[in-house]
């Protein structure tokens, strides 16, 4: 009786062609918008669908940037993301069609030493073929977590009675990925 073999299709993310930034609102009145410049990813996909797909994605701390020096050596210093004791952010979670080019993506994050199960929502941009012969695929992936759940609680109160970091953290990842 022959067994049936499933191949595993291994994409690595291209950081060149990717971004990951989130978003939280300042004295709740604006947004700031903030990246991490360094990070890894994949996705072990059976055959050519993502559907089951299992993903990973690891990102840099030390790499944050808002655009402001002393803000973001503010964000990697124990107030908020400790860098020295967790210098990175990691994910692994699995991919689940429901519909179209739509996903979820939901398995652990850990922030700062505290892992937690986040749903995340994926839209499937498609494959091309580049220049060079790669096949690469395009992922728009985006969430909404709650930083203190995480373990970062630092705030302040304005003399207005209100907060200067919101609670409320957006994701989103324009991520590209090469098969190889």
């Amino acid at each position: 009786m022959e067994t049936a073999t499933t191949t595993t299709t291994v994409w690595n993310i291209d950081p060149m062609h990717s971004e990951v930034q989130f978003k939280v609102r300042h004295l709740v009145i604006s947004t700031v918008t903030g990246s991490f410049e360094r990070f890894e990813g994949r996705i072990n996909a059976a055959g050519e669908d993502f559907n089951g797909a299992e993903a990973s994605f690891q990102a840099n701390v030390q790499s944050l940037n808002t655009g402001v020096a002393d803000r973001d050596n503010h964000l990697r210093s124990d107030d908020f993301f400790s860098a020295e004791k967790h210098p990175t952010i990691d994910f692994k979670g699995q991919f689940n069609k429901t519909g179209g080019n739509q996903y979820t993506l939901a398995g652990p994050l850990t922030i700062k030493g505290n892992t937690l199960n986040v749903t995340l929502q994926a839209t499937f941009g498609g494959t091309m073929v580049d220049g060079y012969g790669q096949t690469k695929a395009g992922f728009e992936i985006t969430g909404t977590i709650n930083r203190k759940e995480f373990g970062l609680t630092w705030n302040q109160v304005t003399e207005a009675g209100g907060v200067v970091v919101g609670d409320e953290v957006k994701l989103n990842f324009n991520v590209q990925f090469t098969k190889g």
